[in-house]
Parts: C-alpha cells; structure tokens; sequence
C-alpha cells in the first residue's frame, strides 16, 4: 500500500535512551512488564509506579540491543521520567539521555506489530517518512470509540493500574519485583475493583467538561467523565469511570442529559 493512501496521525513523544551493561537488569527492576524477555527490535508498553502502585509514567520500552534500550512516553513526561530514572540508578552502569525522534501511528489494519501498537489494526513507526492525514480531533475521536486510556485524562496518580485496564496490556505477572508489584498482584489475585474504565455515548451534541459527575436515577453520583469527542454525526461519545455496581443498561446522567453505558 502507497504510504499517501495511508490514514496516518502523530503521535507526540518523549523519548529517552537507556544504555550500557546494567540497562536490561535495571529497568527490569523498575517498571512493571518483563523487560528482560524482549528480543532485539522488540517493544511493550508498561509502567512506572509508586510503592503503593500508583502511575507515575506509561512508557513503551523498546529494545534495539541487547544493551541500548528507548523508552517513549508522554511529551510532558520526560524531563521528569529522566530525573526518577537518574536518581534510582544508583550503581548501574547504565546511560540515560533524551533523543530526537517521531512516531507516526498508521491505521492500515495490519496485524505486524511494528514496535509498538496502541490502536487496534494500527502500526506505530518511529521516524517514518508518511505525512499525517487525520487531525487530532479525529485521532482522539479514534481513541476514545476504542476505549483506550490517556495521560492526563483516564491515566493520572488517582487511579489504579487495572482500573484503567492496564494490568492486561502493561504488567507482568510472572517477572520479578518491581516498585509497586505487591498493590498491584494483591488487587489482581484477591481483589475487588470498585470502579472500571467505560465507554459513554452522551445526548446531545456538547462536549461534558473534564471530570463531570455521572449521576444515577437514584442521584447518587457513580462516576466521573475524563474524555469525550463529537463523532461527525453530531453523536458524543465519551470515556469515563464508573462504579461496578452500575448495571450496564442503567439510566445515566452528566450535567443533567442522558448517558448510555456502551461496549
């Protein structure tokens, strides 16, 4: 397929190098997927979290060598992901030192992974000579209709990892320690989770503000808006966290309109 007829959008990053003798062992110790089983050219998303099994940083960890590894985050996330890195380096020989790149996600409904995937039926390449087609408004619808969490919307320090739904797609549970393992692996194995990411579609077609209460009939708040967009036929559809003790078809509401809990 011609890379013009491609739909294809940025996707902002930061990136940081993480190289030398002791890479692999010492991000194996600090992030929450199974660093150390990647083959060269190999990528996974996973986690940098507080004792208590907070997100301080999403990354995606790709390996280029058996010694040289980049990490991507999110742009505001850089500087700070570098200095926590730095200061629980302690002894490791390792190098950690911002890089210069471009990630372009590429909607082409292919199965390769390319190094890293975040869309369903998407490729996200680093450095790609493909020129964006879609807007943000219409990757940010794309997110949302696929109920992926963001930085700064669903994805801060208030939430839990499988809240988020993260525990499937960032964590390992079979690795070693990791700062935060333990909150992590009690909730997965023993736990009970009392909200959960969702899909919305709102009536009307204005835009809820961010973290906009969800009410029951009951009027007892059950949930919070982090995310919404207007598809082109006007419709709102929405991200949000709500209660599980909400029944998948109860009646809903946000600043006072209907809200319909979607698959």
């Amino acid at each position: 397929m011609s890379s013009t007829t491609l739909a294809a959008a940025r996707r902002p990053r930061s990136y940081l190098r993480v190289a030398g003798p002791d890479a692999a062992d010492y991000l194996q110790r600090l992030l929450s997927n199974d660093v150390a089983a990647l083959a060269n050219g190999e990528a996974c998303p996973a986690l940098l979290l507080t004792a208590k099994g907070r997100v301080i940083a999403p990354v995606v960890v790709l390996r280029r060598a058996d010694d040289d590894f980049l990490l991507l985050t999110e742009p505001a996330l850089g500087e700070p992901l570098r200095a926590h890195l730095a200061r629980m380096r302690l002894r490791a020989r390792c190098e950690i030192e911002p890089e210069e790149h471009t990630s372009t996600i590429v909607f082409d409904g292919s199965d390769e992974i390319g190094f890293a995937r975040e869309f369903p039926g998407t490729r996200e390449v680093l450095d790609a000579e493909i020129e964006p087609t879609m807007s943000d408004h219409e990757l940010e619808l794309q997110r949302i209709e696929a109920g992926i969490p963001a930085w700064g919307k669903e994805i801060d320090d208030r939430i839990l990892p499988a809240e988020a739904g993260l525990d499937a797609t960032h964590i390992s549970f079979s690795k070693g320690c990791y700062p935060g393992q333990e909150p992590v692996a009690r909730l997965h194995y023993r736990g009970h989770l009392n909200r959960t990411l969702r899909k919305l579609e709102l009536e009307g077609d204005r835009l809820p503000e961010y973290d906009a209460e969800l009410v029951d009939a009951d009027g007892r708040v059950v949930g919070r808006v982090t995310s919404a967009a207007r598809r082109l036929d006007g419709a709102v559809v929405a991200l949000g966290y709500v209660r599980t003790d909400v029944a998948d078809d109860a009646p809903l509401t946000v600043d006072g309109r209907a809200a319909a809990l979607r698959p």
